[in-house]
């Protein structure tokens, strides 16, 4: 995977342009978006994400803040993703397994 570095110092975009924290495997969506669904901090943020430091969760709020326009559209397109995989999904085909498999 190559990795192109931002100006912002704990960023970097993937081969699909995608930002991502800094030696790791985290998004930079997941972040805002537990930002956003939660209200939390960034301290809460480092608490319920210690592998991340406050230095690497700034600079995503920031980049985000940056880029918010963009992301947000991000966001938006995989939320109608998700909502159309769950109206034409075949639940019903992953339940009948998991009964087979007497998992349910």
């Amino acid at each position: 995977m190559s990795v192109v570095e931002t100006r912002y110092e704990h960023i970097i975009l993937d081969d699909n342009d995608i930002p991502m924290i800094a030696g790791t495997t985290m998004k930079l969506v997941e972040l805002v978006l537990d930002s956003q669904a939660y209200g939390w901090s960034p301290e809460e943020l480092q608490f319920q994400h210690p592998y991340l430091t406050l230095g690497q969760i700034y600079s995503a709020l920031a980049y985000y803040s940056d880029h918010q326009e963009k992301m947000d559209k991000d966001i938006e397109r995989r939320l109608q993703f998700v909502e159309q995989a769950q109206r034409h999904g075949q639940p019903e085909t992953l339940r009948k397994r998991l009964k087979a498999k007497g998992l349910i």
